[in-house]
C-alpha cells in the first residue's frame, strides 16, 4: 500500500476532498435506498428501519475491508444496478405486495399474507435477500473510506467523513424540498461513487441503473413522504369507473369522491355511495354548532367537502403531505380547497394541536390517517401512531369547545383494535365514547361533554355506548406508541427474520474483522459508542417530532444537528485535546439522566423558537459528549479505519435493539444507551490510567 502523504501535501488534499465525496455518496444513497425500498416493496413498512440497518452493516464492512481491497469500489455501481434490477421488478417478481404473516402485528393488506411456514419462508426470504443485496452495495461504496481513512490523520479524516455526510444531508433535503424524482436522488449519489471509480464498467452501471429507477417509477409522483400513484380503476364498494384514487407506495390509500346532491340523484338508493356520503357527513352533523371545524389528515378533501356540505362557516384542513394536498385542489370533482371558507394548512397534525393551543373548534375530526405505509424521507417512524396516542388525542381535546365535539373516523379491522381506541378516546377526553359504526365502513368514535348515543342521527349506522365497560389493553402513549401491536403478543417474526440477519451478520463481520490473518481489529469501544448514538438517534427523532410533528424538515433538520455536533466535538478535540478520558463520562451520564426524566410534551408551553433551542439543547448534548470521547479514541486508536467500522457496526445492532422499544418503551432506549456507555467507561477504566490520557 502506498505511503501516508504528509499533511499539507498536494495528495493529502485530494484524500481529503474524495473522502468527503465518498460519505457524501454513501449518505445520498443510504437516503435514497431506504426511500425507493419502501415505496417498491412495502413489506418493509413492517421492518421500518431494516434498510438502514443493512446500509449501517455494508459501511461497517467496507470500511473494515478497505485498507486491504479499496478496489472493492469499483463495485459499487454494478452491484446497485443488480439491486434496481430486483427493485423495479418487484411487481412482476411479485415483491411489492408480499406481505408478513405475523398475528401480533397488524397492517393494512396483511390479513391477505400467506400463512404457515410457506408463507413465512417466502417472506423471510425477501427480507434477507434485499437486506445483503443492500449491505454489499454499501460495502463496495464504503471500500475507499477505510483506504483514506488509514492514510490520512485520524481527527482530520473523521471531520471530512463528517463534512461529506453533512453536504449529504443538505443534497438529499434539497432534492426532498424541490419534489425531484428517484432518478435525481440516485444520480446524486452516484456521481460521487463515479469520481472514485472512473472505469466504463461504472459508468454503464449507473446508466443502467438510472435507467431501472426511471421505469420503476413510471407516472408515479414523489413527495418527501410516499410514492404517490394516481389510477382510475375501481378497487373496491363505492368506487366506479371514473374515479381518480391515490395509491401511496401501492397502496389503496384514499379515492376522491363526488359526492354533490346532483350526483347522487343519479345514483340508485341503495348505491354505496350514499352511504359514502352519510359517512363522510356524520362528524360534523352531530355537533350542535357549526361554525368552525379543524379536520386533520384531510387529505385530497373529501372529509372537507362532507363539512361545507353540512354547512361549517370555516374549515381549517391539515394534511402533511404536499402532493396529496396539491392533488386534492386541483382534481378533486368538488374542489372543496377553492372555497373561500376553506384554510388549507400543510403540516403534521400533532405539530398542529401543539402551535394553535389556544384555538377552539365546534368539530375537531379525525380523517382516515391509515398511513401504514407513510414514512419520512429520513425517519423510520410511523407518522400517525404519535397522532392515535393518549397525548395526541389530549392535545387535539384542547381545541374543543365546551359544547363541541371531537370525532375520530379509523377503519377498524379487529375487534382489540377497536376497543384500544375507545380507551384512548376514554383516557384523554375522561369521557365515554359513542362509537357508531357508520354506513361507509369506517368506525367513528365521538366525544363530547354531555353528548349521549341518541344525539346521532338515525340511519347513519349502529350506536354503541358502554360506560361501565372497562378497558383492560395496554394503550399508546408517547413513550409506547404502538397502536397496531396485538395486545398480550409476542412479535415471533421480528425475533424470527432480526436473529438471523444477526446470526448471518456476525458471520460476515468474524470473517473481515480477524487480525491473526491480516484483518482488521474489533474496537469493542468504538461498537459500544456506534450502539449508543443510534439508540439516541431514534429518541431524538421521536422526541423532536413531538415537539415540531414528524415532517421531513425535523428529520433532516436531526441528522444535520448530530453531524453538526459531532463535527464540533471532533474539531475541538483536534485543536485542544483534553488530557482525561474518563471525567466526560460525567457530563455524558448527566445528561443522559436528563433526557430519560424529561417530559417532552411540557416543552411545547414554550414559544416555537423556545421548543426549539431547549429542546435542541437537551438531546444534542449526550451526543455532544459522546462525540468528544469517540473523537479522543479514535486520536489514539493504532488502527482509525478498523475502530470506525467497529463503530459503524455498534449503529447495526443499536438499529435492531431499537424494536426493544415495543417492550421497554422509547425512555427504555435512552437507558440502553446509558448501558452502552457504562461499558464503554469500564472498558476504558480496565486499559488504566494511561489510556485516560491523551499522546502527545
Amino acid at each position: 500500500m502506498d505511503h501516508p502523504p504528509s499533511a499539507g501535501d498536494p495528495a493529502e488534499r485530494a484524500d481529503a476532498l474524495r473522502l468527503g465525496a465518498a460519505t457524501c455518496g454513501l449518505l445520498i444513497l443510504e437516503l435514497a435506498t431506504i426511500r425507493w425500498v419502501g415505496a417498491q416493496v412495502r413489506l418493509f413498512g413492517f421492518f421500518p428501519n431494516i434498510i438502514l440497518i443493512a446500509s449501517f452493516l455494508g459501511m461497517g464492512l467496507g470500511v473494515g475491508l478497505g485498507r486491504r481491497r479499496p478496489q472493492l469500489v469499483h463495485l459499487a455501481l454494478p452491484w446497485l444496478l443488480v439491486l434496481l434490477l430486483v427493485l423495479t421488478s418487484a411487481g412482476p417478481l411479485g415483491l411489492t405486495t408480499l406481505s408478513f404473516p405475523d398475528p401480533s402485528l397488524f397492517m393494512w393488506g396483511m390479513e391477505k399474507a400467506r400463512e404457515g411456514a410457506a408463507g413465512f419462508a417466502l417472506a423471510t426470504g425477501a427480507v434477507v435477500l434485499l437486506f445483503w443485496l443492500v449491505v454489499a452495495v454499501f460495502t463496495a461504496c464504503a471500500a475507499p473510506v477505510g483506504y483514506l481513512f488509514g492514510r490520512m490523520a485520524p481527527l482530520r479524516a473523521y471531520g471530512w467523513d463528517l463534512g461529506g455526510s453533512l453536504v449529504g444531508v443538505v443534497v438529499m433535503s434539497a432534492l426532498s424540498l424541490g419534489g425531484l424524482p428517484p432518478a435525481a436522488w440516485y444520480a446524486a449519489g452516484m456521481l460521487p461513487m463515479l469520481w472514485l471509480s472512473p472505469r466504463v464498467t461504472s459508468f454503464a452501471a449507473a446508466a443502467g441503473g438510472l435507467a431501472l429507477v426511471v421505469m420503476g417509477t413510471g407516472a408515479a409522483t414523489f413527495s418527501p413522504y410516499n410514492r404517490l400513484d394516481l389510477v382510475t380503476d375501481p378497487v373496491g364498494d363505492g368506487l366506479e369507473a371514473g374515479d381518480l384514487i391515490l395509491r401511496a407506495n401501492h397502496d389503496f390509500h384514499q379515492a376522491m369522491f363526488n359526492l354533490s346532491p346532483g350526483v347522487l340523484d343519479r345514483s340508485r338508493p341503495e348505491s354505496v355511495r350514499h352511504g359514502l356520503r352519510v359517512g363522510y357527513e356524520l362528524p360534523f352533523r352531530v355537533a350542535e354548532r357549526r361554525e368552525r371545524a379543524l379536520i386533520v389528515g384531510a387529505g385530497t378533501g373529501n372529509d372537507v367537502m362532507a363539512a361545507l356540505r353540512v354547512g361549517l362557516q370555516q374549515v381549517v384542513s391539515v394534511e402533511i403531505d404536499p402532493k396529496i394536498l396539491e392533488f386534492g385542489r386541483r382534481l378533486h370533482p368538488e374542489q372543496p380547497y377553492s372555497d373561500p371558507r376553506v384554510i388549507a394548512v400543510n403540516t403534521d397534525a400533532r405539530a398542529y394541536f401543539e402551535q394553535h393551543r389556544d384555538e377552539r373548534f365546534d368539530v375537531v375530526a379525525y380523517g382516515l390517517l391509515d398511513s401504514h405505509s407513510v414514512f419520512s424521507a429520513m425517519s423510520s417512524l410511523r407518522l400517525d401512531n404519535y397522532v392515535y396516542t393518549v397525548d395526541g388525542v389530549r392535545a387535539a381535546w384542547r381545541l374543543v369547545r365546551d359544547d363541541g365535539v371531537l370525532a375520530l373516523s379509523f377503519w377498524v379491522a379487529r375487534p382489540w383494535l377497536r376497543e384500544r381506541l375507545r380507551g384512548v378516546v376514554r383516557e384523554a377526553t375522561g369521557l365515554e365514547p359513542v362509537i357508531v359504526d357508520a354506513a361507509h365502513g369506517g368506525t367513528v368514535l365521538f366525544a363530547g361533554r354531555g353528548m349521549k348515543p341518541e344525539d346521532v342521527p338515525p340511519g347513519v349506522g349502529t350506536v354503541s355506548y358502554t360506560p361501565e365497560a372497562p378497558v383492560t389493553l395496554a394503550l399508546p402513549t408517547d413513550d409506547w406508541p404502538f397502536l397496531y401491536l396485538s395486545p398480550g403478543s409476542v412479535p415471533w417474526a421480528y425475533l424470527a427474520v432480526l436473529s438471523v440477519l444477526l446470526v448471518t451478520a456476525t458471520v460476515a463481520v468474524r470473517a473481515v474483522f480477524r487480525p491473526a490473518r491480516g484483518g482488521p481489529t474489533f474496537d469493542a469501544r468504538m461498537f459500544l459508542l456506534g450502539l449508543g448514538f443510534m439508540l439516541l438517534e431514534a429518541r431524538m427523532v421521536t422526541a423532536l417530532s413531538l415537539l415540531f410533528g414528524s415532517t421531513w424538515i425535523v428529520n433532516s433538520c436531526v441528522f444535520g444537528g448530530i453531524l453538526t455536533v459531532v463535527l464540533l466535538a471532533n474539531v475541538g478535540v483536534a485543536l485542544r485535546p483534553p488530557r482525561a478520558l474518563g471525567r466526560w463520562f460525567v457530563p455524558l451520564f448527566a445528561s443522559l439522566a436528563l433526557v430519560a426524566w424529561l417530559d417532552v410534551g411540557v416543552l411545547n408551553n414554550l414559544s416555537m423558537l423556545g421548543r426549539g433551542v431547549v429542546g435542541g439543547l437537551v438531546f444534542a448534548l449526550p451526543v455532544g459528549f459522546a462525540g468528544v470521547v469517540f473523537s479522543m479514541l479514535l486520536r489514539r486508536s493504532p488502527d482509525p479505519a478498523a475502530s470506525l467500522g467497529s463503530n459503524l457496526l455498534g449503529a447495526v445492532v443499536g438499529g435492531v435493539l431499537e424494536y426493544a422499544s415495543m417492550g421497554l418503551g422509547l425512555r427504555g432506549l435512552v437507558l440502553l444507551a446509558a448501558a452502552a456507555y457504562a461499558g464503554v467507561a469500564l472498558l476504558t477504566a480496565r486499559r488504566g490510567a494511561a489510556e485516560g490520557a491523551a499522546p502527545a
